[in-house]
């Protein structure tokens, strides 16, 4: 997955590039939580939805179906009463949910310098 951008075949800067949809499934708020909660292991919906604090139930029903019709997320139904569906990443969404992660910490672990920086840009902006 290190190829240089131009050796790719699919360019999510072009418009109609099918890529851009997954981008956006991937990176969108839930998207991306998802992911991360799941790079963790195996989680049913309603752990899933604990973890993703603040997820409705519709948002998180909608990104499991978009990241799993991504090939990202398998979903394994047990024929249960009652019935018992766990989520877990595939091969592709621990690639992408690992890159991710690194994002993520990397926000993290810059957090003080984001809210120092709001701070001056608020009084600078504040004065005018």
């Amino acid at each position: 997955m290190d190829q240089q951008l131009d050796d790719l075949a699919y360019d999510v800067f072009a418009k109609a590039c099918p890529s851009r949809a997954t981008l956006e499934h991937v990176t969108g708020r839930w998207g991306g939580l998802t992911l991360g909660a799941l790079y963790e292991g195996s989680l049913r919906f309603n752990e899933l939805r604990r973890r993703v604090d603040g997820v409705s139930e519709k948002m998180l029903s909608q990104t499991l179906h978009a990241l799993e019709r991504d090939g990202l997320v398998h979903r394994e139904a047990q024929p249960t009463n009652p019935p018992r569906v766990d989520y877990e990443l595939t091969a592709l969404g621990r690639e992408v949910a690992g890159r991710l992660l690194a994002l993520i910490h990397c926000v993290e672990g810059a957090m003080d310098d984001v809210l120092t920086a709001r701070a001056r840009y608020d009084e600078t902006r504040g004065a005018l």
